[in-house]
Formats: C-alpha cells, structure tokens, sequence
C-alpha cells in the first residue's frame, strides 16, 4: 500500500478520479455514480433519462469489477480504486475526500472514513465506526472500533500499530 503525505484530508483531489486509459476499471466505476447523482438533481425529462443511462453504466462496471458501490451513497472527491475488484460498500457507508479503497474491501454498515484513508486489500471494517483522517488500514485488517486521526491498524481483529502524534 503506497501512501503520500502530500495529499490532503480535507480537499479533494479530482485528478484522482480521472481515467488514464479506456479500460480504467475504478473510475469508470466512481464516474457512474457521480455522473447518475448529477443527473437526478438535474430538472426535466432529458434529466430522467440521463439518469438511467447512467443507471445502465453502473451496472456493466459492477458486473465487470464484481463490485457494490451504491449510487446514492455520499462519496467526496478524489476517491481512488486501484484494483477494483470484489469491493463491496455499504449504502450507510460515507467516504471522505482523497481515500484510497483497494481490492476484496468490506465497509460493513454505517462505516464513515474521513479524509485520505488507505483501506489495503480484504480489510474489513464493520460498522458503526468512525476511521479519522490520514488512516491506513492493513491487509486483510478486521477493523470494529472507531480510529483516531493518524493511525495505522492492522491484524485481526485490528489494532494500532502507530499514531499521527
């Protein structure tokens, strides 16, 4: 799990976002849902049909990623999925600005991940918790109590390893 100190907790970072060739899993996957959300807060009847047109491309990129990401759920700027396979969030879930979400990934519940949180591969987290900013959580981590600001857990079930102070 590669992390850089230089990305915020609190602005997002759009760029992340972006697809870097046609076949750019993650944020095809992430644009879906931006794209479905516009379209529903939009007025008139090219709005509606806007909407399920994105409803269609949701649902190719969730069959090809064997991923749930729910169209209604809050999502700031900047999320990433590198490998997005098997990603499986909860609708009660809300994930902060500039979070990074890898592979076999469970956010189980009302799970809120603040701002640049690193979720490494078949982590797990089940809520209600909180995850602060500038987390990182362990592969395979079975994450069930809250998360301070800063820290690094691991291990089942998950424990800090390291603090942001």
């Amino acid at each position: 799990m590669t992390t850089d100190a230089n990305v915020s907790a609190t602005i997002p970072d759009w760029s992340r976002e972006k697809a870097s060739h046609f076949w750019d899993a993650g944020p095809k996957l992430i644009r879906s849902v931006r794209k479905y959300q516009e379209a529903r807060a939009a007025r008139g009847p090219l709005a509606a049909i806007r909407a399920k047109y994105w409803i269609v491309v949701h649902r190719f990129w969730s069959v090809m990623t064997q991923s749930e990401l729910h169209l209604h759920m809050p999502i700031e700027g900047g999320l990433r999925l590198p490998h997005p396979t098997g990603i499986i969030i909860h609708p009660d879930a809300r994930i902060g600005p500039n979070c990074m979400i890898f592979h076999q990934v469970t956010l189980a519940g009302a799970v809120t991940l603040g701002g640049h949180v690193d979720v490494g591969a078949g982590a797990k987290l089940l809520g209600p918790i909180t995850i602060g900013d500038d987390v990182k959580i362990g592969t395979n981590a079975v994450v069930t109590k809250d998360v301070p600001s800063g820290a690094t857990v691991i291990g089942i079930p998950a424990r800090e390893i390291s603090s942001g102070a």
